[in-house]
């Protein structure tokens, strides 16, 4: 069976694309199939962190936060362009939480995880720190405790491309319409049909074993792909952000309590923005058309108000995203006290092929998830190669943590004309990819035309042949931010460039 495949992955998200990432490593013929653009769904919609969930500690998730914590440095290492530190300012609020109850969690917090290059907590005074200046006067006491930052959509990609690089197939706008077990060779296999959305094209694959990883979707595949109308797995929640212009000179984040007993954050994003967020709300409907709605807004600003000196009002917001987080069903009565934590279920006889069902999880755990995953397949089809990834960079990330001012410092001396904003974006996005964009460049004229915003022929070239963009939202929104600063006629531009015959 030449064309048998061992693992065919739907859904391309962060599980699915590590997932096919690590089974392709090992040594399997791995096919992932993503019926919109890379991260199109939840993965783009987080809170761009990569921490060990200081607020799980309250409902006893002490597993998923040992994990998690773990997992920060290991993917700092693995992507220094796309993942830096932070850190964390928790004000206390005397109405709240006590205070010997914080440094408590915050105690477990510095000790359940390995530390090397993050560092710990501190006590701060806020009346004489820097971080207390835009807060309220009654604020006197605070907390400042490391995580990590990261660009959940390029971390997908990256992914992606390192899938593709260990020899796995990454398919962009193909949807499985259907999957059935038939007999091939007298072994239980399955056969994948899908449809490319862009030129209806159908193809029929085989494979031994799926990957269900299609996040809010993936009761769904059940349903339409597999035939199981009574799928019921996952718990739809609705988070939302705000953006608004940035509230503060430092580089830190703030984390506030609620009276509701939820948190949210306030954090520095793309230079000159604080996006805040998020809330935790049921959500029924397609997970495709979820917005924010104006009690979220409301939620966000006053909560956010709650602490800032100056009022953050609606009239400030520049851009909202919000998404579905399709968390496990493990019957909480609110929504935020529903698990984060993933849960593997495996469907299939012994003489079956398998499915691998894939529910909740979060960005911080996706690598952890792929090697549980992993051992799912090895029981099912047979072991290959042993783990990898703990100590494998992602596209561009083979430097140094420490080292990328001087990364920064390479491009612009490499491009005399680049503005210092403009080689940072780049560095930050494609760490040492960069040098391949920029490949035979010698003045600004050799980047093609301009679309703002630092956005050029080039690089939308470069994303289109190597990153799987395809619209102007996969490149303004996924493979870069700029969208919250190019404005709509700007990115309308853009779009039709890219549709324009070549």
């Amino acid at each position: 069976m030449p064309d048998l495949l061992d693992v065919f992955v739907i859904g391309g998200g962060i599980n699915g694309c590590g997932i096919a990432r690590d089974a392709a490593g090992r040594g399997y013929k791995v096919a992932l199939a993503e019926m919109n653009d890379l991260a199109s769904g939840t993965s783009s919609w987080s809170s761009k962190l990569i921490h060990g969930g200081l607020r799980y500690l309250e409902h006893y998730e002490f597993r998923l936060v040992r994990e998690a914590l773990g997992e920060r440095e290991v993917l700092l290492r693995a992507a220094p362009h796309i993942i830096w530190p932070m850190r964390f300012v928790l004000p206390h609020h005397k109405g709240l939480r006590p205070s010997w109850l914080l440094r408590i969690g915050l105690f477990l917090y510095d000790s359940l995880g390995k530390r090397e290059l993050l560092d710990g907590t501190k006590t701060l005074d806020l009346r004489t720190d820097a971080v207390g200046k835009p807060l309220k006067d009654e604020f006197v006491k605070g907390f400042e405790y490391s995580d990590c930052w990261v660009n959940d959509a390029r971390l997908v990609v990256l992914n992606a491309m390192d899938a593709v690089k260990q020899g796995a197939s990454v398919e962009t706008r193909t949807e499985v319409i259907s999957a059935r077990r038939v007999q091939q060779d007298g072994a239980s296999v399955w056969e994948i049909v899908t449809r490319n959305n862009l030129t209806n094209e159908e193809q029929t694959r085989h494979a031994r074993l799926i990957v269900n990883a299609a996040g809010p979707w993936v009761d769904k595949v059940l349903g339409q792909a597999l035939g199981r109308n009574d799928a019921k797995n996952v718990r739809l929640v609705q988070g939302s952000h705000i953006v608004v212009p940035k509230l503060h000179d430092h580089d830190r984040a703030y984390i506030f309590q609620n009276a509701d007993e939820r948190i949210i954050f306030a954090l520095p994003y793309e230079q000159d923005y604080t996006l805040i967020g998020t809330t935790d709300r049921d959500y029924d409907g397609d997970p495709s058309d979820v917005k924010i709605t104006p009690e979220e807004t409301s939620y966000l600003c006053d909560a956010a108000s709650e602490y800032f000196k100056k009022p953050i009002t609606e009239d400030e917001i520049v851009w909202t995203y919000s998404g579905v987080r399709p968390l496990y069903d493990d019957g909480a009565t609110e929504a935020q006290e529903a698990t984060r934590d993933y849960v593997l279920k495996a469907e299939g006889g012994k003489d079956e092929a398998a499915v691998v069902n894939i529910f909740g999880g979060k960005i911080t755990t996706f690598r952890k998830l792929a090697e549980s995953m992993l051992e799912e397949i090895e029981d099912k089809i047979g072991a290959k190669g042993k783990s990898w990834t703990a100590g494998a960079s992602l596209p561009g990330g083979d430097f140094e943590v420490r080292d990328f001012d001087a990364l920064v410092a390479k491009v612009k001396a490499s491009q005399p004309w680049m503005k210092g904003r403009h080689a940072t974006r780049l560095a930050r996005a494609y760490g040492t990819g960069v040098w391949a964009l920029l490949d035979s460049v010698e003045s600004q004229a050799d980047m093609g035309r301009d679309f703002g915003a630092t956005l050029t022929e080039r690089e939308v070239n470069y994303l289109r042949e190597h990153e799987w963009a395809i619209t102007a939202d996969d490149v303004c929104w996924r493979r870069t931010k700029l969208g919250i600063r190019l404005g709509a006629k700007r990115i309308a531009a853009l779009d039709q460039w890219m549709r324009a015959p070549a």
